[in-house]
């Protein structure tokens, strides 16, 4: 990235931040600093047109391929995964940034291993992270991710739930 903000491919293509407020591209950085656990850089930038203050981040492009049970591949998107976390501790009483938190260690992890991820490793790390922070959200979760059918398969995986938990407390 050049010192102006604008980010150079080959000699052909320049690309730079453009304000959300005015559409300007002459805007300057004033602060960066790690996000994410190191995952990201979040810059604090400001329009010289307007003086608009606003955020961006940078995030490296994963390019792990997510493989579903049916066989098709398919991007590894890290908002699916905010999706499924969002829904599955919707009204809980969870500390703010928990969400974000657990996407940046999936990601890490996706992006550590092969290429290739199924989608099957993904859920069980989504599972792995919702049983230590939310019971109840690791019962949402589980009842999509495992295709429950009826309260059975509730009463089963909340039966494991509790098995874990207290053989955990018990060591």
């Amino acid at each position: 990235m050049s010192p102006d903000g604008s980010i150079s491919f080959g000699s052909t293509l320049s690309v730079t931040m453009r304000c959300p407020l005015c559409a300007t591209e002459d805007t300057k950085v004033i602060d960066s600093r790690p996000a994410e656990n190191g995952g990201a850089i979040r810059r604090r930038r400001e329009c010289l047109v307007c003086g608009e203050r606003f955020t961006t981040f940078e995030r490296p492009v994963i390019v792990a391929t997510v493989v579903k049970r049916s066989g098709r591949n398919e991007a590894f998107d890290r908002e699916k995964i905010r999706r499924g976390l969002e829904f599955a501790l919707a009204d809980r009483p969870v500390p703010e940034g928990t969400v974000d938190d657990i996407v940046v260690r999936i990601e890490a992890s996706a992006r550590a291993g092969s290429a290739h991820v199924t989608s099957q490793e993904l859920g069980k790390a989504v599972l792995a992270e919702l049983r230590d922070v939310d019971e109840v959200a690791y019962l949402r979760f589980a009842s999509v991710y495992k295709d429950f059918q009826g309260a059975s398969d509730f009463e089963r995986e909340a039966a494991a739930l509790e098995q874990r938990n207290n053989g955990a407390s018990v060591s």
